[in-house]
């Protein structure tokens, strides 16, 4: 059952969206991002990184799997950001050898192609889905989670 449904004309209204997203987060968090290719998965987890400082270039991890992102030491109000593409996985367990764990213990974990996981995706994650509008750059972005994460969306916006 979605918890928030947004249809959104642009792709300025999809970084609205993930900068007011983003500043709910805290230390283990997960949040996966489902929808067919080209729907804006990575833009959106781009304009999620973006929006909580990270100025530097912020590339898809589809090859090298794992991006992260560290505030600087002196940065006590940043999180780190863990970015996963599992488009490429091979095996669910493979997840394991990037260290996922440290990343849901440590860290905002951001994951594209969640299924790859399988049964190694912990209960409670937010659950985002894009899919296309009808007009160009337009989308319809749904999120789905538990009551915790009802809760902590209830002010969420376009």
């Amino acid at each position: 059952m979605s918890i928030k449904e947004f249809y959104l004309e642009d792709l300025s209204a999809s970084k609205a969206l993930a900068a007011q997203l983003a500043s709910l987060f805290e230390i283990g968090d997960i949040i996966t991002f489902e929808g067919n290719l080209g729907t804006g998965k990575t833009e959106f987890c781009r304009a999620i990184i973006h929006s909580l400082g990270f100025d530097e270039d912020v590339p898809s991890p589809t090859f090298s799997l794992l991006q992260t992102y560290e505030p600087a030491l002196d940065d006590q109000d940043t999180v780190s950001i863990w970015h996963l593409d599992l488009y490429r996985l091979e095996k669910p367990e493979d997840v394991f050898e990037l260290g996922i764990e440290d990343g849901f213990d440590t860290a905002v974990t951001l994951i594209e192609w969640p299924d790859k996981m399988e049964k190694h995706l912990p209960d409670g994650h937010l659950k985002i889905k894009l899919a296309m509008g009808e007009g160009d750059g337009q989308r319809k972005i749904t999120f789905d989670g538990n009551d915790y994460w009802k809760i902590r969306l209830k002010g969420l916006t376009a």
